[in-house]
């Protein structure tokens, strides 16, 4: 069965309640989690006439994203602490979340990704686009989809 699993969150309440399921399953199946959190790249502002200047150097900008990657990881190792469950954490900077996804599962060596999933169908999961999707058309790692 499944022995190092990743869990990737953006902290959302969807997420939280997909960390807290795979805590259940990993605490079931004897296996340890990773938790992973994709803080986003720097915005890049183009100046011009009209154009809003945002005042966020980007030192402040990896400050707050550091922080917020932080206080998400720290959810899902408190869940993992009170389950008894082994938990380790890692983040890494991207625009492209499903990228970052895969790396992460390779990078630490998971056998399984558990993440969630909108449930969006029709024309409004295709134009909104799915980063589960797209783990689950890219990923040569199992993916188990919580909705």
């Amino acid at each position: 069965m499944f022995k190092h699993i990743l869990v990737p969150t953006d902290g959302s309440q969807l997420s939280e309640d997909t960390v807290r399921r795979a805590v259940a399953f990993a605490k079931e199946t004897g296996a340890r989690i990773t938790a992973f959190f994709a803080k986003p790249e720097y915005p890049v502002t183009y100046f011009g006439e009209g154009a809003l200047i945002d005042p966020t150097t980007p030192e402040k900008f990896a400050e707050m994203a550091d922080q917020q990657a932080r206080e998400v990881l720290d959810f899902v190792k408190k869940q993992c602490d009170e389950a008894g469950v082994d938990c380790q954490t890692m983040s890494t900077t991207s625009d492209i979340p499903y990228e970052a996804i895969i790396n992460a599962a390779e990078k630490a060596g998971c056998d399984l990704i558990f993440m969630a999933s909108h449930g969006r169908r029709g024309i409004s999961g295709l134009l909104l686009g799915s980063e589960t999707n797209k783990v689950l058309t890219h990923s040569r790692i199992p993916v188990l989809v919580y909705r």
